[in-house]
């Protein structure tokens, strides 16, 4: 029978991974090698029974074999990033405050050490989501203030560049946001139509997406989901504010953080009641690592304070504004009053403590900030300045849906435990307790 143009076949692949050539399969399904060939080729459709018959002989089932095109769900869904018009996509999906999210897999998005599988695809076209602007302006000092109260849905990218203020217009760390409230970042601007690559919704509906910076979280997620085989954890590498605002923006479940404010002595609260202003969250901790100086091993330069750094002409690797590690290595600086500019490679930005820790490790910089566990899986040295909290920031809307509630349960678990333990540099006392709300 000649084939349906909607029916489509995975026979050639399965059977090529399990090392069958075409005459194998045809004489254990007993058919001929013509009727396998006309299969794959999509010329011709089996009937009910060699269908059945090549399952079995794949050890498959049917549906695994066999699909519809048409079969195949559409949703409508909120781009988590803009991208170019026109540009065809593979996209990660998530159910998240009641919209379908969808996470383009472009550049590193699309990696972590190995391509992430994709669960749809998409084709990026501008049109404005209701509600939502397409660009915002960066306010600063009262005009931030007024802004939040105004509009406390608004959630603002860290944007710009040099010395930046505080909330209260104040020169400061960079805790916020471009000092000339100049740039404009777009968010959440374009809804796309996404073919699904198969139709198991309830996995999409099972997962969870965490935003963050911390190694650890790949490690709790792949911990879970064994021990929660239908859950599925999405991690979405995010710097401390950037993940702050994508909890905000309804782009996330779960926000991590670890950033100090040194003017109250607490961490992370402050910058979530400035981000999360007329909505309720939770804050609980993940753990409390070291953070300091990663050095080439055996620390050939005898680096031991940040004033080291100058006096021996160091070079660094920094972190983007936003990040704990910069903020860290801004409040250190300022505290031994040592202007930022003295220090060479300040401007020199990574995305991520893996990138520091390879940067050092490559002789492209003589140090970086970072942790202790990245220090120790990279055998780099590491200079301590400090113990940060890292927390999970929640919406309290989310906390009653079963896939996070399965997510946060495992936090008390062993398994996850000796996966943190075994790092060094982090204490895990006080895992999975509720510190602050807001």
């Amino acid at each position: 029978m000649k084939q349906d143009s909607d029916l489509r076949n995975n026979l050639k692949s399965i059977r090529t991974r399990l090392g069958m050539s075409q005459q194998d399969l045809a004489n254990i399904a007993s058919v001929t090698r013509q009727t396998i060939s006309g299969v794959e080729s999509g010329q011709y459709a089996p009937s009910v029974a060699i269908t059945l018959r090549l399952a079995k002989a794949l050890g498959c089932q049917v549906e695994d074999l066999f699909w519809l095109d048409r079969d195949l769900p559409e949703i409508e869904a909120v781009l988590a990033k803009p991208v170019p018009n026109g540009q065809q996509l593979r996209v990660s999906m998530a159910r998240v405050g009641g919209q379908w999210i969808a996470y383009p897999l472009i550049g590193k998005d699309a990696f972590r050490q190995d391509m992430i599988p994709a669960d749809g695809e998409a084709v990026a076209v501008s049109h404005p989501v209701a509600g939502v602007p397409t660009a915002v302006p960066s306010p600063v000092g009262d005009a931030a203030r007024t802004s939040r109260q105004s509009r406390p849905t608004d959630c603002l990218p860290v944007v710009g560049s040099g010395e930046p203020v505080r909330v209260d217009g104040s020169p400061g760390i960079s805790k916020l946001l471009n000092p000339k409230g100049e740039g404009t970042s777009q968010i959440g601007t374009n809804k796309v139509r996404v073919r699904l690559l198969d139709d198991n919704l309830d996995t999409l509906h099972n997962t969870v997406v965490i935003a963050g910076c911390a190694p650890v979280i790949s490690l709790w997620a792949r911990a879970t989901e064994r021990w929660h085989p239908q859950l599925r954890v999405q991690y979405n590498f995010a710097n401390s504010m950037a993940a702050l605002h994508s909890l905000c923006r309804g782009e996330a479940h779960i926000a991590g953080m670890h950033l100090y404010d040194p003017e109250t002595g607490e961490y992370n609260t402050p910058f979530v009641r400035d981000v999360l202003v007329g909505r309720e969250a939770v804050l609980i901790t993940l753990g409390v690592w070291e953070e300091g100086l990663l050095l080439k091993s055996g620390n050939p330069m005898g680096i031991r304070t940040v004033t080291d750094l100058v006096a021996g002409g160091a070079t660094i690797v920094n972190r983007e504004i936003g990040s704990g590690s910069r903020m860290l290595l801004e409040q250190t600086l300022q505290k031994e009053q040592i202007p930022f500019d003295a220090v060479q490679g300040f401007d020199n930005v990574l995305k991520s403590h893996q990138d520091v820790a390879q940067a050092v490790v490559g002789g492209v910089a003589d140090a970086g900030m970072s942790t202790a566990s990245v220090a120790t899986a990279f055998g780099l040295g590491f200079i301590p300045l400090h113990q940060s909290r890292y927390d999970l920031v929640i919406l309290k809307e989310y906390l009653e849906e079963a896939p996070v509630q399965q997510l946060l349960s495992t936090l008390g678990h062993r398994m996850v435990h000796s996966q943190f333990e075994i790092l060094g540099g982090y204490d895990i006392s006080k895992i999975g307790e509720v510190v602050a709300t807001v």
